[in-house]
């Protein structure tokens, strides 16, 4: 395990507005906001886009991801975390829940969702962490390092 210790620092609320692209907006507010780690949830409405739900094969050296379509307007819940790469820029890892007519899809928003009507995200600022996302060599995934 490893670990980091921080505070929280600032909050913020933000209301995206239909059409937005998780997670290209939330990642541009950081940067606009010099937002360097951060705590975000989200609830709302996602439409337009893909979720991975998973690898082909968990037992792979190399990931290779399902992708899953999201077409049409769903409900959606999320939880992720923002943090640095190594060059500095923030990256939203996210994972979300999805629901429309009685059916959920659930996984990592990372290739790219559109809003539907509305998203209500709200950003807590974790001040003096010193993680960042670094790829890894053997398994092809980005993961939190210490810096």
């Amino acid at each position: 395990m490893q670990y980091s210790q921080g505070n929280v620092g600032r909050v913020f609320t933000l209301r995206l507005e239909n059409g937005e692209r998780l997670p290209d907006c939330l990642e541009q507010f950081a940067r606009e906001h010099d937002i360097r780690t951060a705590l975000c949830t989200l609830i709302g409405g996602a439409d337009n886009g893909n979720v991975v739900s998973g690898p082909k094969d968990g037992a792979a050296r190399v990931i290779d991801p399902i992708l899953c379509p999201v077409r049409g307007a769903h409900e959606v819940l999320g939880l992720g975390t923002l943090f640095p790469d190594e060059n500095g820029d923030p990256v939203l890892h996210m994972h979300a829940a999805l629901g429309r007519a009685g059916e959920t899809l659930a996984g990592c928003i990372r290739p790219g969702l559109d809003v539907w009507l509305v998203g209500e995200v709200v950003v807590v600022e974790i001040e003096g962490s010193d993680f960042l996302r670094k790829k890894d060599n053997e398994s092809g995934a980005t993961l939190l390092t210490r810096a």
